[in-house]
């Protein structure tokens, strides 16, 4: 492995959260940005072909090194490591709006869902899913919410691009057994 490729790893592996490439560039700023990414893609081969139980993934605007999906829930299981509180229903409901809406704002939202969504936007918040991104031109300039890095990291997405359109989430709704 090239010296380069072992100092992002070194990193990632300390790492707690994705790394934007603009972070690990500062790491050895000799390196160019193609020899950065050819470090980046000599690690996630060896992963691959290696037989590793962990990858390299580009997730949430940055990389990460995370364990492979095949041993998550073994892990999870064995509680060696923890998995973030489930949102409610109205929660993710109301992050879905925020997700595919943005830049949105609290009445735009409550007139969505019908009821008040004060203590949802509070809770996605403090969970850092959320952020405010501006203010409304409209009367008393109300806050603009859209998600965030930590929304896409959650997500398993690299960017807002990769959400489902609508016609897939309407068709896999469908096909959603019903609870009685």
């Amino acid at each position: 492995m090239t010296p380069l490729a072992k100092l992002l790893e070194a990193a990632l592996f300390a790492s707690g959260r994705p790394l934007p490439a603009s972070e690990l560039a500062s790491l050895d700023p000799s390196a160019s940005a193609d020899e950065l990414m050819q470090a980046l893609d000599e690690m996630r081969l060896r992963y691959d072909t290696e037989g590793h139980g962990i990858e390299l993934v580009e997730i949430g605007g940055g990389w990460q090194i995370l364990t492979r999906p095949e041993y998550t829930e073994t892990i999870e299981r064995a509680q060696l490591a923890s998995r973030p509180a489930r949102l409610s229903s109205a929660a993710l409901e109301t992050l879905a709006i925020v997700a595919y809406r943005q830049p949105i704002g609290r009445a735009e939202i409550e007139e969505i869902r019908g009821v008040a969504v004060g203590g949802m936007l509070r809770t996605l918040l403090e969970r850092g899913l959320i952020d405010v991104v501006g203010r409304a031109e409209g009367l008393g300039r109300p806050l603009l919410y859209g998600t965030t890095p930590v929304f896409l990291e959650q997500f398993a997405l690299r960017h807002l691009g990769e959400l489902p359109r609508a016609d897939e989430l309407a068709v896999a709704l469908r096909a959603q057994p019903r609870a009685l």
